[in-house]
């Protein structure tokens, strides 16, 4: 004697039950929920973010800096200068120093004891190589940036290597003097930060100017 599962009171043979039927309906609005927002955060939302940054390539792309065609660096991203004849940066703590892998400070407070040494062993140093009085060195001169690759310095930095970079090149003062004058960036907006000197930008006008 053959039997058959009971059918739900006032639902047809053959078709779904009110409950099959309710799961059906949530998965299919769940599966186009999916596909927009698949459609809207992976594939427009990315598009309108490109098109974006396109309207301002030099920032998406990181400002890079080219000298004769030849990518030199980004003005976002300091690097270091190698010889007296050349703007030197801030000092960097990032990997070996203006490593942009290993971007980083070196996280000594101001009363740690070996953080006072190395501000004072730069002090002597930079004195000595821009012929200053070590009471008149620029302070972030002695100092790292919390990223070790900030590209700027202040301009009492860049004007404190002046003289030295003048000497080293065979240039007159006056003349490099305004050209660091000629890259003194005010405050962003006019009352954000302060004002600096990009130091890649103002060694490849040096170049320029020395050619």
């Amino acid at each position: 004697m053959s039997t058959s599962a009971p059918t739900a009171p006032g639902a047809p043979a053959g078709r779904p039950s009110a409950s099959t039927a309710g799961l059906l309906r949530q998965a299919r609005t769940g599966l186009v929920l999916l596909l927009a927002a698949t459609a809207v955060l992976g594939l427009l939302y990315p598009l309108a973010v490109f098109g974006v940054g396109r309207l301002v390539p030099d920032r998406a792309d990181g400002r890079l800096v080219t000298d004769g065609g030849r990518v030199v660096g980004s003005a976002l991203i300091g690097q270091a200068s190698d010889g007296g004849q050349w703007f030197q940066p801030r000092p960097s703590v990032a990997g070996d120093g203006h490593d942009p892998l290993a971007s980083g400070a070196s996280n000594l407070g101001p009363s740690s004891a070996d953080l006072l040494a190395t501000v004072e062993e730069r002090r002597a140093q930079v004195a000595a190589r821009d012929g200053v009085a070590p009471g008149d060195v620029a302070p972030d001169a002695l100092t790292a940036s919390g990223s070790g690759l900030d590209p700027d310095i202040s301009p009492r930095y860049a004007q404190q290597q002046v003289q030295r970079v003048a000497r080293e090149r065979g240039l007159d003062e006056a003349a490099v003097a305004a050209l660091v004058d000629e890259h003194v960036r005010d405050r962003s907006l006019g009352f954000l930060g302060e004002p600096r000197v990009n130091v890649l930008e103002l060694n490849l006008a040096l170049e320029r100017l020395a050619r």
